[in-house]
């Protein structure tokens, strides 16, 4: 029995030593793994952390060496040098399997929209628009229309501000009053987009970019038009205006791009012009107006948007005139309807001014939650239709 109890020993002490060496193997094994776990999860955090304090710099709290650029973009970033978003590029805001194990965002973007109305056909294109790109890019929408109010404007986005959105798009009703407003989002440390319509402001870093087209480009284009349509005539060529809403940038900037290519030629007289809101039933009414004040010396109508120029249309026919022959109409936007009439003739030039700007809206939102810059000012391209591009045009058209 004695010789049993010292022959287990050796054995005993073998398998100790045994244990002893798995366990140095084992646990610094352990250790690094939760190391390397929590590396990971400080890593997500810190990107979580830029993500949040790039959208929060994006809206004009960048540091001065920092600051939005005037043109051009961040080679990289998306966009291409000249300000010009492609709708193609556009990436989805969130969603499992992204590509290149990009770390995307726990919830979804919320993007909170004032929209100023739904006066007209290009406005609703222009709603529809943003509301399909906001659902394709993954994005959630807060849409609010203002029905031309710009107070009514100013509600929703302290509501958007109150539901605390990760990104604000204002298509302001009129240029003026909006830095107290955009003050209060820049205090939020929300950023802006200005989409359409321009606002006034001293200080540019309330807002991050500008979407939409060049106005003052487009009356430049309608009054080229006249002074082509019009170099056989001796003169004087009256010229009457419908403009849109007033103190609207479209209505300012269309008037005086329109203006400064007439003016100088001594043949062009301008009879007179009415606000008609852009819409179809004010563009009847103040034009049935001018005829009756102004009759057969009315040469020439520029009409700021299509819905004004069609409700024209109507009251030239009351008044018995052909439309198109007797006074030659130049319109902007560019709808179905408008390039229906310029195909029978009633309509001479429609210049085109393009609604389309969900898809340009969305990338921007993104990159502005990627924490990249973009130009102050993104400008949509556009074309001119005459009776023989619109039959072209018309079968592909959306709105």
């Amino acid at each position: 029995m004695k010789k049993d109890r010292k022959d287990s020993k050796p054995l005993f002490l073998w398998l100790l030593k045994l244990i002893l060496a798995v366990c140095l193997v084992v646990l610094p094994l352990g250790c690094g793994a939760v190391r390397m776990g929590n590396e990971d999860t400080a890593a997500s955090h810190r990107h979580e952390n830029r993500m949040g304090e790039a959208g929060r710099s994006a809206g004009g709290m960048l540091p001065e060496d920092e600051a939005i650029p005037r043109g051009g973009a961040v080679p990289g970033a998306g966009l291409s040098l000249d300000g010009r978003l492609s709708s193609a590029d556009i990436m989805p805001s969130h969603g499992e399997g992204q590509p290149g194990g990009t770390v995307m965002p726990s919830r979804p973007i919320v993007l909170g929209f004032s929209q100023l109305g739904s006066e007209s056909d290009w406005r609703n294109a222009n709603s529809q628009s943003v509301k399909e790109a906001a659902k394709e890019a993954g994005i959630t929408l807060i849409f609010d229309n203002a029905e031309q109010s710009q107070r009514k404007q100013f509600e929703a986005i302290r509501s958007f501000i109150r539901q605390k959105v990760d990104v604000i798009a204002i298509a302001p009703v009129v240029q003026s009053g909006w830095e107290g407003i955009l003050g209060e989002i820049q205090e939020a440390g929300i950023p802006v987009i200005i989409v359409d319509r321009t606002v006034d402001t001293a200080d540019a870093s309330q807002y991050v970019t500008l979407i939409g087209s060049d106005f003052y480009e487009e009356g430049q284009k309608a009054g080229k038009y006249v002074l082509d349509k019009m170099a056989a005539s001796t003169g004087p060529i009256g010229i009457v205006e419908l403009k849109g809403t007033e103190g609207s940038t479209p209505s300012i900037d269309r008037g005086r791009g329109f203006h400064d290519t007439i003016t100088g030629t001594d043949k062009f007289v301008f009879l007179g012009s009415e606000y008609a809101d852009f819409t179809h039933e004010q563009g009847k009414d103040k034009m049935r107006s001018l005829l009756h004040r102004l009759g057969g010396d009315i040469d020439v109508l520029f009409s700021h948007n299509d819905d004004m120029a069609l409700g024209a249309i109507e009251a030239m026919e009351e008044y018995g005139l052909q439309p198109g022959k007797d006074i030659v109409i130049v319109s902007v936007d560019g709808t179905r309807k408008a390039l229906e009439q310029l195909i029978k003739g009633k309509i001479n030039c429609v210049v085109e001014c393009n609604p389309l700007l969900g898809p340009n809206l969305m990338q921007a939102v993104n990159e502005i939650m990627e924490g990249r810059t973009l130009p102050k000012r993104i400008v949509t391209p556009e074309s001119v239709f005459t009776e023989v591009t619109a039959e072209r045009e018309i079968s592909s058209r959306k709105y």
